[in-house]
């Protein structure tokens, strides 16, 4: 099968939810046998050129990368605001010189399907059914507009408001997308089901996003126990949120019971106004770090004190992966069938995640099984090759 993945942004590094999502499926697509492209916009925040991308990353799709600069700029932003209805978060990614790049491709290259990661792609979709035959995919990583409907809630004053006005113009923009593609793959269960509810119709595969074993490999020789973690994008707002609230509500008690512990945070382009906030007793910010996978393996206790955002924390997939024991919210564990006390803990409110925490320290026994149920888990639920491969089979029963 001929696949083309289309990106607001280039899957490389895969230093994020979006690009992990996007080159575990890429990965299992080529080890099945399947041919690859990957058209990307290649935007000023995440620039990257062909030559940084590794050979071995290169076997596993054909990379197209087009030049759409997508920046965030005041002035542009006031003007969307006072006179379009449109959510300035797509209209970035709305460019005529990708337009004509992918009506290039489709020209020149036939395609079995048009994959499109992610909701600020689907735009496009009118360019594909001019020039393609391929069935049109919206592979939907997460509801967007209920990312902004819950940081809204999150938030207060002037900026409270205009996430208000950005909530409801995306969830215009996002059901009026619906039934223009051929089919829909939600990266969860719950996605689908409200995917649904809102109006789709069309048929309807979930695909969670997939682990590599060979990739994700436990490993507690240089585990630091009892520790704190978090990791993640720290420019993506959810997880701000998150480690504020941590922060004020949760480890103020959690140092004060234990002053020797240490609360470690790795993540990249953490605005000033964070780091300033981390800079907390016992706090470690370690900013990017250079091996995820390392820096996870040598901690002992994840946290992610989510109370905002959508679709499925791939970072939580991960942790478990290795065999953290996850302290995380409700919000967290959205479209992961965990059992909380078995492979996770979910955790309520800030009571609860202190005593989570606590348990977690004082309770050895509790927390290796916790830590094996989480990679039993894992393994049996979130395989990659099987994942991909039960994707292409649905794509095999639409494809005429």
């Amino acid at each position: 099968m001929n696949i083309l993945q289309v990106t607001n942004k280039v899957p490389f590094p895969t230093k994020d939810g979006g690009a992990i999502a996007c080159m575990n499926l890429t990965r299992g697509f080529s080890l099945l046998g399947n041919r690859v492209t990957i058209l990307s916009m290649n935007t000023a925040k995440h620039n990257i050129s062909l030559n940084e991308i590794p050979e071995t990353v290169k076997d596993l799709a054909k990379f197209i990368l087009e030049d759409v600069p997508a920046n965030i700029l005041v002035i542009p932003a006031i003007w969307n605001l006072l006179f379009s209805q449109k959510p300035y978060n797509a209209v970035r990614f709305i460019s005529t010189s990708f337009k004509t790049r992918l009506q290039t491709l489709l020209t020149e290259k036939q395609f079995d399907i048009v994959q499109l990661e992610g909701l600020y792609v689907c735009p496009y979709i009118p360019v594909i059914r001019k020039y393609s035959k391929a069935k049109i995919v919206y592979r939907a990583h997460n509801i967007e507009h209920e990312i902004w409907d819950r940081t809204a809630l999150n938030s207060k004053g002037i900026v409270k408001w205009y996430l208000k006005i950005l909530a409801k113009r995306i969830k215009i923009f996002e059901t009026g997308l619906l039934n223009k593609y051929d089919l829909i793959v939600p990266i969860t269960k719950r996605d689908g089901t409200i995917l649904n509810n809102l109006g789709n119709t069309k048929p309807c595969h979930v695909s969670q996003t997939g682990i590599d074993s060979s990739v994700l490999i436990p490993n507690a020789k240089n585990l630091e126990h009892p520790s704190l973690f978090h990791i993640g994008s720290l420019e993506w707002t959810p997880n701000q949120e998150g480690l504020v609230w941590f922060l004020d509500n949760c480890w103020l008690d959690i140092h004060a019971k234990y002053p020797d512990l240490e609360f470690y945070i790795a993540g990249r382009n953490a605005p000033i106004w964070l780091q300033k906030k981390l800079a907390a007793p016992n706090v470690v910010f370690k900013g990017e770090v250079t091996d995820a996978y390392e820096f996870m393996n040598s901690k002992s206790i994840m946290v992610v004190p989510l109370h905002s955002g959508s679709g499925m924390r791939i970072k939580i997939i991960e942790g478990m992966a290795l065999g953290k024991p996850i302290v995380t919210t409700p919000v967290g564990t959205e479209g992961i069938l965990t059992t909380t006390g078995k492979n996770i803990i979910v955790a309520e409110n800030a009571t609860d995640f202190k005593q989570a925490i606590y348990e977690l320290i004082e309770k050895r026994e509790y927390f290796d099984n916790i830590s094996k149920n989480a990679i039993e888990f894992i393994h049996k639920k979130f395989d990659n090759l099987a994942s991909a491969g039960a994707l292409i089979e649905f794509y095999k029963k639409h494809i005429e």
